[in-house]
């Protein structure tokens, strides 16, 4: 739906929401992460009876696995209720379900504590914080999304993805910090416990913003439907299934980068896993300054050119990025990480709220792309455990070819996403007005 036709006096500062929706988006993404940090580098040996490292390391990452899996779950009833009742409402309980399975996963016994029930209460935690992590992303880019003008929605549409990086930054902090100043099981145990006082602040924050425009507009020109998740899957499946493949090289490239890496470096004895920490902490600061550059750009440039940018690039990078990590040289592999969040990563999300928001209608947008969003993490979620066991194959060839294969598979769905950024649109009518006004000579 066009921006132009809400009123202006219907809309809250766009600044304010951007900044409330990357406030709990960070929180949100700081519970998720930690978890994957944890699993890498302490879950396979506290939850699961086993002497072998890689199979612990392999059981971590099914966990890990199943917040993936439960994303889409939660990306349909966000959507679905995001779509009825309004964006709002959908943020509050995203952010009290994730921060509540955190905060218990820091209290849980471990398997020499409790035997099999450690792990299966994991899993179950693990779970609901999937369905919260799954009902978060849409919601929190479309407050952004349609609180801003039309013409710096790339710009503003990027604010909110921030939260990942800051998220991220937050959480392998956490990790670093909690190595000196505690010992034993806290220092995995305190991250995930301090979640507590990050939600409260990020629902406090979240609450003060008013609901989207959009969402009001059509609720009262009365085109709020009554299934809008099945409407969405039913009128736009195939737009539904772009968005997937469009996310892989992004998400499923960012996990092989930093969840992956934290094991790789330790079964392949190259390095300690806080130097990929490090190199993760650098990509993620400086992903706060490029995510806002590349959204910026994207509404002058386009959002296709953008996001091929990082297609591209982890086409291209997937090989020298495993070399510069075997090095083992300390430089290499923060370097190697950090370029992998800043030029592969980072141009593709930072386009993803605008460019995916713009596929569909507001009355089943917020389903839309909670749907496409999720989706790919069905792939995602799997990839740390199959590049585990791909590398335990063939060795790291084989994760660092599954990087580059990401990357095709994304860059081949943008060429088939239509361009929807304001300024390319437009040039591109008037082309087509001036080409249909001409006269043969």
């Amino acid at each position: 739906m066009n921006s132009t036709t809400v009123p202006a006096t219907s809309r809250d500062n766009p600044i304010k929401v951007s900044f409330a929706s990357m406030i709990g988006s960070a929180v949100e993404s700081y519970d998720f992460f930690i978890y994957g940090t944890a699993a890498a580098a302490w879950f396979g040996k506290i939850f699961f009876h086993t002497k072998e490292p890689i199979v612990g390391i392999l059981a971590a990452f099914a966990t890990l696995a199943v917040g993936f899996l439960m994303r889409p779950l939660g990306g349909y009833l966000a959507g679905h209720f995001g779509d009825r009742y309004g964006r709002k409402a959908v943020l509050f309980w995203s952010l009290l379900a994730m921060g509540g399975a955190t905060v218990l996963i820091g209290a849980l016994p471990t398997y020499e504590q409790a035997g099999v029930l450690a792990p299966i209460l994991l899993i179950l935690l693990r779970m609901i914080q999937g369905i919260g992590f799954g009902a978060e992303w849409g919601g929190a880019v479309l407050m952004a999304f349609e609180h801003a003008p039309e013409k710096k929605r790339g710009f503003f549409g990027a604010v909110p993805q921030l939260g990942i990086p800051l998220g991220l930054l937050l959480a392998n902090g956490a990790f670093l910090l909690s190595e000196v100043l505690f010992t034993g099981d806290w220092v995995w145990r305190m991250p995930f416990l301090i979640s507590f006082v990050m939600v409260a602040i990020g629902i406090f924050i979240r609450m003060s913003v008013a609901e989207s425009p959009e969402f009001e507009k059509a609720k009262a020109d009365r085109q709020i439907v009554k299934q809008p998740a099945l409407e969405a899957i039913r009128r736009d499946w195939r737009t539904i299934l772009k968005i997937m493949g469009l996310r892989l090289a992004e998400t499923g490239g960012y996990y092989i980068t930093t969840s992956f890496m934290l094991s790789y470096v330790v079964l392949a004895e190259i390095t300690d896993t806080r130097h990929v920490l490090w190199g993760t902490l650098i990509g993620s600061a400086l992903g706060l300054g490029s995510h806002l550059l590349y959204g910026a750009l994207s509404d002058k440039w386009g959002r296709r050119p953008i996001f091929l940018i990082g297609a591209i690039f982890t086409i291209l990078f997937g090989i020298p990025m495993f070399m510069l990590i075997n090095t083992g040289a300390v430089m290499m592999v923060i370097v190697a990480v950090a370029m992998s969040l800043l030029f592969s990563h980072d141009p593709i999300f930072a386009v993803e709220a605008s460019w995916f928001s713009e596929q569909f209608p507001a009355n089943v947008r917020s389903s839309g792309i909670s749907l496409g969003y999720n989706g790919a993490s069905l792939v995602a979620g799997l990839l740390p455990f199959i590049a585990t066991g791909v590398y335990g194959m063939v060795g790291w060839i084989g994760p660092a070819v599954m990087f580059s294969l990401l990357g095709v598979i994304s860059m081949l769905c943008a060429f088939k996403t239509r361009e929807t950024a304001p300024a390319r649109v437009k040039k591109s009518r008037y082309r087509e007005r001036a080409a249909s006004h001409a006269r043969p000579v």
